[in-house]
């Protein structure tokens, strides 16, 4: 069934499911799955954005978006549709690429590459970096990266 024309918010091409990356150190997470093959450039989901209430430390909540360019940031939202379960990967290894309109509290997420269906979707989350809640995931993410320094 097609997404009616107006709508603000479609993940139907997304499934979510057991993620490819949850193995025994880990446990058990939920990942955002291909539901059809996509072509580079296409349009994967688009969604909105509830902004949290001012004072809400987003540093110790994985689960939330950064949701302005300010650094530090101080504005934190809850998206809608599949978009909170885009796991993270290392830049320039994702296979989607997620655009936030920080004015209307909207966002799309793209395929940067054709992508397989049932593929996992991935993107680089924008503050997997400095957010606190994301520094164990940050060392994970970024482990090679420190054994070709050593």
């Amino acid at each position: 069934m097609a997404s009616h024309p107006d709508t603000k918010i479609d993940c139907s091409k997304v499934y979510v499911k057991k993620s490819n990356f949850s193995n025994e150190q880990t446990g058990d997470f939920d990942g955002a799955f291909a539901a059809v093959a996509m072509k580079a450039g296409d349009l994967i989901e688009k969604g909105v954005v509830r902004r949290l209430p001012d004072g809400f430390d987003g540093n110790t909540c994985p689960y939330i978006f950064t949701w302005s360019k300010e650094r530090p940031n101080k504005i934190w939202g809850m998206a809608s549709g599949c978009a909170p379960f885009y796991n993270t990967c290392k830049e320039g290894t994702s296979n989607t690429k997620m655009v936030r309109d920080f004015e209307n509290d909207t966002f799309e997420i793209f395929a940067v590459r054709d992508i397989e269906k049932d593929e996992e979707l991935l993107h680089t989350y924008i503050s997997l970096k400095w957010r606190t809640c994301f520094a164990e995931l940050n060392e994970i993410v970024h482990k090679e990266d420190e054994e070709k320094k050593v």
